[in-house]
């Protein structure tokens, strides 16, 4: 049976710890003598340099193809661009901007897809921060871990990724740009424990680790000033760090803007994982990848 990476919710919680085994541990040649079709409708920095070197790592050959050389569902159908790279290709990885995208080429394809980020998950993301989290404060399990900001698809999939090994997130997001009841109930039933507040400093408070991440996602560039209204007492710097437990560490996915959702003070500060936590995303896709050709 072939198997996707979709999202986190869609693994349980031993199907994540394999991944994440699959990502620390020794390389494999998973991929030898195999190409990987990685198609960016959305740019990126780290997700197409991680994904090149992993699929190298692997023995693969990976072949970035930019959005516009597809023109998914203008040029040609998803459907069709799907199967006709399954006919070329071991692995199919997509960032896009709509989830219904991967939908779709999960409908069609024969080999495994890999959602390399849509606008409702990004879960290689999460795969990265959950190595970085354990390799800095210990197991999941045992930590609290704050979000503050956007409750979007970085903040879903991490959230997913806390609750399926028995950890606490604890969300601190302004009214409208929550999590609603429905979604906090998902997220209950995975394990784990969830809490949301709209005080950042409730959210932060004994907080082993803190996330946030940008207030305008690539796309809501109109919204830009409205948004930096709404989300300006959710900057994280060192007054609402100091909330947070002793030695607490700060992580962000990147790209970062200083001085909006975080401080330069606490981005560049002593307790601050993000490259760390950057260069994790290369230890994840590896296992990422090396996990779907396993299972497949």
């Amino acid at each position: 049976m072939t198997r996707h990476l979709v999202d986190i919710a869609s693994l349980s919680a031993a199907e994540l710890r394999q991944i994440l085994n699959l990502s620390v541990g020794t390389p494999k040649s998973a991929l030898a003598g195999k190409g990987v079709a990685l198609i960016f409708e959305k740019p990126s920095n780290r997700t197409r340099h991680s994904m090149e070197m992993a699929v190298v790592q692997l023995g693969g050959h990976p072949v970035y193809t930019r959005g516009e050389e597809i023109g998914l569902d203008v040029r040609e159908s998803v459907e069709d661009v799907t199967r006709i790279m399954a006919g070329y290709h071991a692995v199919l990885a997509a960032r896009v901007f709509r989830h219904s995208f991967i939908e779709r080429m999960v409908a069609v394809s024969d080999v495994p897809v890999v959602n390399m980020l849509s606008d409702a998950s990004h879960p290689l993301q999460a795969l990265a921060d959950i190595i970085t989290m354990e390799e800095h404060v210990g197991p999941i399990a045992q930590s609290t871990i704050a979000y503050i900001g956007d409750y979007n698809n970085v903040a879903r999939s991490l959230a997913e990724a806390v609750c399926l090994l028995g950890g606490t997130i604890s969300l601190g997001c302004p009214s409208a740009y929550d999590a609603d009841d429905d979604e906090l109930a998902r997220l209950g039933s995975l394990g784990g424990n969830v809490r949301q507040s709209a005080s950042p400093q409730e959210a932060i408070a004994g907080a082993n680790v803190v996330h946030t991440d940008t207030w305008i996602s690539m796309g809501q560039e109109d919204e830009s000033a409205m948004r930096r209204r709404i989300f300006s007492r959710y900057c994280v710097d060192a007054s609402l760090m100091s909330l947070a437990a002793p030695n607490a560490k700060f992580m962000h996915c990147m790209p970062a803007h200083r001085g909006e959702e975080v401080s330069a003070e606490v981005f560049d500060g002593p307790n601050s994982v993000v490259i760390q936590q950057g260069h994790h995303r290369l230890t994840a896709a590896r296992g990422a990848l090396a996990w779907v050709m396993e299972k497949s």
